[in-house]
């Protein structure tokens, strides 16, 4: 599917649910994507772009800065304490915060630079014990936490089981943000981000359904 099919798509989606027009923004997720594929999406004009490993976007995207203007980057993959202070020089937003320690890391960081990106709260809705994110009885905690330390909290983000109605979690998500004043819902990815948007996405995650399947190998 096209750059541009998806944003038809997304555009049609916002529509539907009586939201205006650009209220959603498309996260074009290029990891583990070969550099020509992602050239090519940044010719066609898209500017956001989402990364899941700290070391493998150092390695490709100061050299696309450099020739494009505007990009904006996104960390929506794990973040391990000690990457911390890369993510927040490279990254323009962090969708992944997930527990105390890593908060109070990018406070102290953020207190030494002057500078911090824009931060979500990840919460592992469907409670898999093998995926990161903050059980949903312990997200107020962290958000209340992550306020308390004056980091710059945008909203939440979720990544539901694949064997479970998506819409569910996004639910579950947007209830917890609207309890905490929260307007950023970071939800969505090939397969579901019209139902996403349903529910308040205001930021889908879309990789092979833009560049195409990823080779691992």
């Amino acid at each position: 599917m096209s750059l541009s099919e998806i944003r038809e798509k997304i555009a049609a989606a916002e529509r539907k649910a009586g939201r205006p027009e650009g209220s959603v923004t498309l996260v074009a997720v290029s990891k583990v994507q070969p550099l020509e594929r992602i050239e090519a999406v940044l010719d066609a004009g898209h500017r956001v772009f989402g990364e899941n490993k700290v070391q493998e976007a150092q390695g490709k995207w100061p050299a696309f800065r450099e020739r494009f203007e505007g990009v904006e980057l996104h960390l929506v993959g794990p973040l391990q304490t000690n990457k911390a202070r890369a993510a927040m020089e490279l990254f323009d937003a962090i969708h992944t915060v997930d527990r105390p320690k890593l908060a109070r890391t990018l406070a102290r960081l953020a207190d030494e630079t002057g500078r911090c990106p824009d931060l979500f709260v990840q919460v592992n809705t469907g409670e898999e014990p093998q995926k990161a994110g903050v059980l949903p009885a312990e997200a107020d905690a962290l958000v209340a936490e992550v306020r308390e330390l004056g980091l710059p909290l945008k909203g939440l983000m979720c990544i539901p089981p694949v064997d479970e109605e998506p819409a569910l979690h996004f639910a579950l998500l947007a209830k917890i943000a609207a309890r905490h004043g929260l307007e950023g819902l970071s939800m969505g990815m090939s397969d579901d981000y019209e139902r996403a948007i349903a529910q308040g996405a205001t930021h889908v995650r879309v990789g092979s359904a833009i560049f195409g399947a990823r080779n691992y190998g």
